[in-house]
């Protein structure tokens, strides 16, 4: 497997439905909401929504989860913890900085109206390195970023430009495929 490339395997961009950042939130939930109904169908391979600058370059993704924390815009302060040995502590520390900045303190009362005026570009974040390979990477490079980040899809660049997504299942397909193949 160490000669197949990320190009092998990743899915151009145009494979995916897109969004422009300059859209509304509104917008973004229901275009998510579209792209469920036609992963259910079989229409689409994944849940995944491209995000595009006015430019038409893609900067990113839309999942749920964007969508959540796009209403509470003060999740940004909080840094991403994984709970370890210190849980416990780390629990109690993001409620009280829950409470402290007042994380979704009135969220349904003022969800259509902020909804209506908060726009992707407000709260789409741009992906890390851990979320990106080369297109001439070796698949290895991607199958480590998979395993350590735990990430489901990577975004795949061509120089500076975002050209498709390498996804999990279909490196665990390959990977499936060639120990089917094996001789014990």
């Amino acid at each position: 497997m160490d000669k197949i490339k990320i190009r092998d395997l990743m899915r151009p961009i145009e494979a995916f439905p897109v969004i422009s950042s300059d859209a509304s939130f509104m917008d973004g939930v229901v275009t998510l909401e579209n792209v469920d109904e036609q992963f259910k169908s079989g229409k689409t391979p994944e849940r995944i929504l491209l995000v595009h600058d006015k430019n038409g370059k893609v900067i990113g993704k839309l999942s749920p989860m964007d969508i959540v924390q796009g209403l509470e815009p003060n999740y940004d302060y909080i840094d991403r913890v994984k709970s370890g040995q210190y849980g416990k502590m780390i629990r109690s520390w993001l409620l009280a900085m829950k409470n402290q900045l007042q994380l979704w303190h009135k969220p349904f009362e003022e969800l259509c109206e902020r909804a209506n005026k908060i726009k992707i570009y407000d709260f789409i974040k741009m992906p890390k390195s851990d979320q990106m390979v080369m297109i001439d990477d070796s698949i290895d490079v991607a199958f480590h970023l998979f395993v350590l980040s735990r990430h489901g899809s990577l975004f795949v660049k061509e120089g500076e430009n975002i050209v498709g997504l390498i996804l999990f299942s279909d490196i665990y397909k390959k990977i499936r495929e060639s120990i089917k193949t094996c001789k014990i």
